[in-house]
């Protein structure tokens, strides 16, 4: 999986977890040592899921100097029905690009 900002990679990883959660799409946690630590911004953000705990948040310094706040999440120490996506973090597929590999490769 690839996730760029504005053309630049941000992310690049091949150990993603896809989870799917009720009628939502299903959402791509990959590892957080896996996404450019340059550009990381932990936030004050936090929020909670009755499914899966509380939720952290990051933001993206882009390279034109631009933050795009609150842009990925993460569950860092989620409840254990879900314990495969602590130490990972999400991105909104709707405020990056985000390239999966070709099933069929």
């Amino acid at each position: 999986m690839v996730v760029r900002i504005d053309g630049r990679v941000v992310a690049d990883s091949h150990d993603s977890r896809t989870l799917r959660e009720a009628s939502y799409p299903p959402v791509q946690y990959i590892p957080i040592a896996d996404v450019d630590q340059s550009v990381l911004r932990r936030s004050d953000t936090t929020s909670y899921c009755p499914y899966k705990g509380d939720a952290s948040y990051y933001s993206v310094e882009t390279s034109d100097g631009t933050t795009l706040r609150d842009v990925i999440w993460t569950y860092e120490t989620p409840y254990p029905a879900v314990a495969d996506i602590a130490g990972r973090i999400a991105f909104y597929a709707d405020r990056v690009e985000i390239t999966l590999p070709d099933a069929a490769a």
